[in-house]
Order: C-alpha cells, then structure tokens, then sequence
C-alpha cells in the first residue's frame, strides 16, 4: 500500500510540473488572437443577439425600458417594479435572502426599538411579471417573548398582510409613474 501512494505521489509530482512547464513555454510568445481585433469584437454594435442565456445576456437587454408591456425588462425573473419596490418598503429589516430570478424575499427576524419584546419576518413573493395586484402575496409572521424568555407565535390579522401588499403596490405604481416621466 506504502508502494502505491509513493508511486501516486511520484507520477502526481511529474504531472504537476509537466502542466507547469506547458504553462510557462507561451510567455513572451505571440498570442494566436490578433492584437488588432483585440476588445473590438463587442464594439460599434456587433455584440450577438443572442447568447446561451437568452437575447441580453443574463441581465437582460441594457436598452431594454422597464415598461415593456408592464413585464418590468432588466433581466429579472418577475417584475422589477414590484421588485423594487418591495425592497424599498421592507428595508428597514435586514434581509435573510433575495431571489430575483425567483421572485421570493425572505427577511430575518426584526423586534422593533420600541417594542423589543416582539418580532417580525415577512416573506414576499412576486408571481408574474406584469405589475398586477395579484402578481404579488406577502406572509407575515409575529412572535411575542412570553415570561420565560421563549419566542411565542402569534397570530396576525390578514389586515397586516394586506397593508404591507398595498404599501408594496403603491411604491411600484410610484416606480412606474416615475420611469414613464422620463
């Protein structure tokens, strides 16, 4: 067995300085991409229109407007006013995760100053492109801290998911309404 490893570790030995060696012999050589064509394949416009990840890339079509048909446009997976939005109405809770493609936000636990006794976690997911009011449902979760110190669910109101809904929709409108007066 000690043979075997000594060999592995012999011929591992070789191969690793055979690789480097390869990698050394091309320094100071001509590359065999032209200097002259270098960094203007992509320029005056003749970037492909389409790539492995669709037309745009991955963030999607840079002159692409955001009001595209109410889809929102800019690479994103859902809505990217309702995205925005969300983002900015929940940011005052630090954010436990954000998927932009997926459209879900998760946010970690926050107890307000004035109430440390309690705390907060929303969950927001964005369902459809198009800024529609039933592209987006909001879950809210509410503990109190009973007399032994543990986290204790309670229940909230559809009242209060609602409202964070409505507060998201009116941001996005404002996105919106702000975008198109460009």
């Amino acid at each position: 067995m000690a043979r075997r490893n000594s060999l592995y570790s012999a011929f591992s030995g070789i191969a690793l300085s055979l690789l480097l060696m390869g990698c050394d012999a091309n320094l100071g050589t001509e590359s065999a991409f032209p200097e002259s064509t270098r960094g203007v394949v992509y320029q005056d416009g003749n970037a492909p229109d389409e790539t492995i990840f669709g037309k745009g890339g991955i963030f999607g079509d840079s002159e692409k407007d955001l009001s595209d048909g109410g889809a929102g446009g800019g690479g994103l997976g859902v809505n990217a006013y309702l995205w925005r939005a969300s983002l900015d109405t929940l940011a005052f809770i630090p954010l436990s995760s954000a998927d932009p493609f997926g459209g879900v936000i998760i946010t970690d636990w926050y107890s307000p100053p004035e109430s440390p006794g309690e705390r907060f976690k929303v969950t927001v997911y964005i369902l459809d492109r198009r800024l529609r009011a039933d592209g987006l449902r909001v879950t809210a979760f509410k503990q109190n801290q009973d007399t032994t110190n543990q986290w204790v669910s309670v229940t909230l109101t559809p009242k209060v998911t609602t409202d964070i809904e409505n507060a998201i929709l009116s941001r996005a409108r404002e996105l919106r309404v702000a975008r198109e007066g460009e």
